[in-house]
C-alpha cells in the first residue's frame, strides 16, 4: 500500500470492529479495508454502506458477485477480480464457469435475465452517460422492477468508485485471493499485474 493506515493493533472503535469482522471472515485484515482508514471520519461509513447496500439487495448475494466480477473487468480491478472470482467459485462451484462468465458472459450459459444484468452493469462501468430510456425497458422487460435495475446501477457504480480508489492507494490483492491455477490467476488479473 502507499499510503499509512491504522494498523490493527492501533485500531480502536469503529475501525476496531471494522477489522475484527475481517479477521472473522478471512483471519486477516484486507487491504481493501485498512485502505480507508487514511481516512479514519470515512472509513465506517464506507463500511456501513457496504454492509447496508449488500445485506438488503435484493437480487442475491450472488447476483452483487457477479456484477462486481464483470464491473471489475472494465474498470480494470485486479484487486476486485481476483477476491469476487475465489467468492464466485464458491457460489457457482466451478472455476470454469467462473472464467467463462469473466471472459465473456452472454455466451457463459447463463439465464436471460442474468445477461441483461451483466450487460447493463458492464455499460454502467464503461459509460453510464450513454444509458437510454431503452436500456431501462430491456431490463423491464426480462422482469427487472425499478428498484432492481437501480440496486445493478447502484452495485456496478459503487465498485467503479471502490475499486479505483483500492488503486489510487495502492491496496492489492492478498494471496489469500490468488487461485492455484496459473491461468484462472492470469485471467484475473485484469488491471495492475500481482
Amino acid at each position: 500500500m502507499f499510503i499509512e493506515t491504522i494498523a490493527p493493533a492501533e485500531a480502536t472503535g469503529e475501525i476496531a470492529e471494522m477489522y475484527a469482522g475481517d479477521i472473522r471472515n478471512f483471519g486477516f485484515v484486507m487491504e481493501g479495508t485498512s485502505c480507508w482508514t487514511a481516512l479514519p471520519h470515512i472509513a465506517p461509513l464506507i463500511e456501513h454502506l457496504l454492509q447496508k447496500s449488500r445485506s438488503e439487495f435484493t437480487l442475491g448475494l450472488r447476483a452483487w458477485r457477479l456484477i462486481t466480477l464483470i464491473a471489475a473487468k472494465q474498470i480494470p480491478s485486479t484487486y476486485c477480480s481476483h477476491v469476487y472470482a475465489k467468492l464466485l467459485v464458491k457460489d457457482i462451484g466451478s472455476h470454469e464457469q467462473v472464467l467463462a462468465i469473466q471472459r465473456d458472459f452472454r455466451t457463459a450459459g447463463l439465464d436471460e435475465r442474468e445477461v441483461a444484468m451483466l450487460a447493463y452493469a458492464e455499460h454502467v462501468t464503461i459509460d453510464a452517460s450513454r444509458t437510454t430510456r431503452a436500456d431501462i425497458d430491456r431490463l423491464r422487460a426480462v422482469g427487472f422492477t425499478d428498484r432492481q435495475i437501480a440496486e445493478i446501477a447502484f452495485c456496478a457504480a459503487y465498485r467503479c468508485f471502490m475499486s479505483r480508489y483500492f488503486d489510487a492507494v495502492g491496496a492489492t490483492p492478498e494471496p489469500f485471493f490468488f487461485d492455484p491455477d496459473p491461468a484462472f490467476r492470469a485471467a484475473m488479473t485484469v488491471g495492475k499485474p500481482i
